[in-house]
């Protein structure tokens, strides 16, 4: 069935088109919102969102629609839901101003880091030298090719090695670990 809704006419501010466009999805949208809000209270306000946020910034959102998608039904649907789920987790939030929360609150735990134990012979130099610029500098192998002057792939294949040794002496130490020790992390230091 072809959509009598025209959609162009629409997203130009026709007030003809919105007033049928109303018409035919306000019952939909209702739908929608009543299926997410909590209260029958909040329907009527979500329902008034969704509208909003339809037209809002000269229909930017109605442009955007793709037929070739979803079904306009449907995309509206969506649109309903979400916009409703958006509104009541706004609600929820603490109105209180960043500004006004205190630094400390907003700053981020320091990293632990942590060291693996292997023995000193397990790896080349070369190879330590490569993982430390990789997971300590965080540098990228084009980088790291660059300062140590060698072939990217040299970078990714030394790479590849190392972390063969070290996973083969790993697994090799979990086979080996008594019955009854199961402590995470024996090689590990902090």
């Amino acid at each position: 069935m072809a959509d009598p809704v025209d959609l162009s006419l629409l997203c130009q501010g026709d007030k003809g088109a919105w007033d049928g466009f109303v018409r035919r999805y306000a019952g939909l949208i209702v739908s929608a919102v009543r299926a997410v809000a909590r209260e029958q209270a909040d329907v009527e306000d979500l329902v008034q969102e969704v509208f909003l946020r339809l037209c809002k910034d000269g229909f930017r959102l109605m442009r955007n629609y793709d037929p070739t998608r979803a079904g306009l039904s449907t995309w509206l649907t969506i649109v309903a839901r979400s916009t409703a789920r958006d509104v009541l987790r706004r609600r929820q939030l603490p109105s209180t101003p960043i500004e006004a929360v205190p630094e400390a609150m907003l700053a981020v735990a320091p990293k632990t880091v942590e060291r693996l134990k292997y023995p000193d012979t397990l790896l080349s130099p070369r190879q330590k030298l490569v993982l430390s610029l990789i997971y300590e500098r965080e540098l990228d192998v084009a980088e790291i090719a660059t300062t140590l002057g060698v072939d990217p792939q040299t970078v990714r294949s030394t790479h590849h090695k190392a972390m063969l040794k070290l996973r083969t002496y790993f697994s090799q130490d979990e086979n080996q670990a008594a019955p009854g020790d199961d402590r995470p992390g024996s090689r590990l230091n902090n």
